[in-house]
């Protein structure tokens, strides 16, 4: 179906495919609060609990996470060498770090706190259900052979473009379940080898991520030894990704970072089906109030969620209901239409979103590399456009200057979240930098 978008300065350039920011008119204070909504910010605490609670398993199951006792992290990085390069070097610009979920461990990508999350939690709750767990014992008996043996008798299923695969595929595996991964067209290659290579069952279809997520879904429907992690409906994805927003918390705290009503906080989350930037910037409301703003990217063909919420239909609109096309090289974010779930959560939560195109993906990729040695797929690279689009576009300086704080922006922080790359295999990795080489440029 063909949908007509509401007249807005962004209108034109979302057509168009160009690079652009649109400013959410709905955005509200304390939107957080709605009692109506399917999440509470005590849901975030929970989940900080279950990943405590979950540690001693995840330790033994994975030895690259002994040095922090079982919890998944990433680093809070200074761009420094970076800021130049991308025109960043003005004071107004204030404080810019990198939130390295390229670098997370157990499976290189933010996908590994959402995926990691719900297949330990649905382990530990099948465990005791079969009785296999009872109360007071170690949670590590879950590592065990004769644990193992008995996760082998069901299937974690999920659909995906490739690095949420990669995180259920690496936790099932390391518990013993089978697993099953149906993948869409645009999913690389080599993510399907690395999957394959661990024992994960690999479905390609010959159609888009939505497709591929309705048929794990329709398969888990009728066998009721396959689980299915679903990324259009999850719960506890969303609030295994929200955790990294106290995580955050901690990491700027320790920098001495305030922020506050003087001290805004500005997060840049690339987006695909909006299950981790959803969960991220939700976790962020809940810490951090009305001091944060949290704005998605997203590629100028595949920007789901914002025809969506641009759109305000109260039915999901896909980006091939306004005639975008849905291809990009950020195979992370080449998804048609956002989760209803984070639609509904995020309406009234979400500053905004700007949208990129693929050349500036591999330049920002390449720049990236070479200034601060980090190691990025082109969907990691997308949120380095935020600040720029803040403090320069002019849907930026209206959003500034309408909420007071255009005359702070000195004293502000900026994170700019990647969200993958550390698995990228060297060959793969040097085809993009040739890539990025080829296009040319740093900005």
């Amino acid at each position: 179906m063909a949908i007509h978008l509401p007249d807005n300065p962004a209108r034109t350039d979302v057509l168009a495919a160009r690079p652009t920011l649109w400013t959410n008119p709905h955005y509200t204070e304390n939107a957080i609060a709605d009692a109506t909504l399917p999440v509470r910010p005590s849901d975030v605490d929970e989940a900080q609990e279950n990943w405590r609670h979950l540690a001693p398993l995840l330790e033994a199951c994975f030895p690259e996470l002994q040095a922090t006792n079982g919890e998944i992290r990433s680093d809070l990085v200074p761009l420094e060498a970076m800021r130049k390069a991308l025109g960043y070097d003005g004071a107004e610009f204030g404080t810019l770090l990198v939130k390295a979920d390229n670098a997370l461990p157990v499976a290189g990508s933010i996908k590994a706190r959402g995926g990691v999350y719900e297949v330990f939690l649905f382990a530990e709750r099948l465990a005791r259900r079969e009785g296999l767990l009872k109360a007071g014992e170690d949670i590590r008996r879950l590592a065990g052979s004769d644990a193992k043996a008995f996760f082998s008798r069901y299937t974690i299923a999920v659909g995906s473009t490739g690095n949420l695969g990669l995180s259920v595929g690496v936790a099932a595996r390391a518990l013993g379940f089978r697993a099953t991964v149906h993948m869409s067209a645009d999913a690389k290659a080599w993510k399907v080898e690395r999957l394959t290579r661990l024992g994960v069952a690999v479905v390609r279809h010959d159609a888009d991520y939505t497709t591929a997520v309705e048929n794990a879904r329709i398969a888990a429907e009728s066998d009721p030894t396959i689980y299915f992690v679903d990324d259009e409906q999850s719960r506890q994805l969303f609030l295994g990704y929200s955790v990294a927003a106290l995580e955050l918390a901690g990491q700027l705290r320790a920098r001495g970072i305030v922020v506050d009503a003087g001290h805004p906080l500005f997060l840049y989350l690339p987006c695909g089906i909006g299950g981790a930037p959803g969960g991220v910037a939700y976790g962020a409301k809940a810490v951090f109030g009305d001091d944060v703003h949290c704005f998605f990217v997203e590629p100028v063909q595949s920007p789901c969620a914002l025809v969506h919420l641009m759109s305000g239909s109260a039915d999901l609109v896909s980006v091939y209901d306004v005639g975008l096309t849905n291809r990009t090289e950020a195979d992370g974010m080449a998804v048609a239409r956002m989760s209803a779930f984070v639609a509904t959560v995020m309406r009234r939560m979400l500053a905004g979103v700007f949208t990129v195109d693929d050349p500036s993906l591999f330049r920002w990729l390449l720049s990236a590399h070479q200034s601060q040695n980090l190691r990025l797929e082109p969907s990691a690279a997308a949120g380095f456009a935020g600040p720029d689009f803040l403090v320069k576009h002019p849907a930026g300086k209206e959003f500034c200057a309408h909420r007071q704080i255009g005359d702070r922006l000195a004293q502000a922080t900026h994170v700019i979240w990647t969200t993958g790359g550390a698995f990228v295999p060297e060959d793969q990795f040097q085809a993009f930098l040739r890539t990025a080489s080829e296009i040319g440029g740093t900005n």
